[in-house]
């Protein structure tokens, strides 16, 4: 530290906080509040120091504007609170503005279909993860909502394709279907069924007509292969 650095802060603590014992015994601090961290107090007193805001170009700009100064968008200053205030006045004024919506779309939103894609035990705690990685995808030429995803328990080298039409009155052929990559990808068909077999790490829509894996081989040794597949939806 430099001298000047020193200095400084020995002004800082002879200003804010100066001996004061006739106020040793009083709850609470006894020392003056520094003007930054008044503002970070979870309150609802004034601030101790408000801030001048006398030749700020905001205030004045706003007083100076006829259709400005009472507009309902603009957030209203409260320059004798703290942040903390600030942020509660905030969130009500956001929460307000959202609660609206929420009910609307709330009220909207109705089960279309129920599908059963397994079945796990009563216990929650022994409940492992089964269903990873959904991806979503909307088709807006054929108005199709599509889900992909797999089912983590004895059927590691599939993916599965989930798809309803956008108008929940009516259907698609094959609403659930699933993709075995298994060994598919062998090179060669003197190739054994077991010798490659794939599981797949990841799965998204390429565009409407194609989806892209990401493929890992399955078989316990080093090296394993990753393969980057294309596959027509078709």
């Amino acid at each position: 530290m430099t001298q000047k650095d020193i200095t400084f802060v020995a002004d800082f603590l002879t200003e804010h906080f100066n001996e004061a014992p006739e106020l040793y015994n009083r709850k609470g601090k006894y020392f003056n509040v520094e003007r930054v961290g008044q503002y970070l107090k979870d309150e609802d007193d004034d601030l101790v120091s408000p801030p001048n805001t006398e030749g700020n170009q905001w205030f004045n700009f706003l007083k100076n504007s006829t259709h400005l100064k009472e507009s309902p968008l603009l957030f209203p200053y409260y320059p004798e609170k703290s942040l903390h205030f600030v942020k509660r006045q905030m969130e009500g004024v956001i929460d307000q503005c959202l609660q609206k919506p929420a009910d609307v779309i709330g009220k909207s939103v109705h089960q279309a279909v129920c599908m059963s894609l397994y079945k796990t035990s009563e216990s929650e705690d022994s409940t492992p993860q089964l269903f990873k990685l959904p991806f979503l995808w909307n088709d807006k030429t054929s108005n199709i909502h599509y889900v992909l995803f797999t089912i983590l328990e004895n059927s590691i080298s599939k993916i599965y394709i989930l798809r309803r039409h956008t108008d929940t009155s009516r259907s698609v052929s094959n609403g659930i279907l699933a993709v075995e990559f298994g060994n598919f990808l062998n090179n060669s068909i003197n190739e054994s069924s077991d010798s490659r077999c794939y599981s797949c790490l990841d799965a998204h829509f390429y565009d409407d007509e194609t989806v892209t894996v990401v493929l890992k081989e399955s078989m316990e040794h080093e090296g394993k292969e990753r393969v980057l597949a294309q596959l027509p939806l078709s």
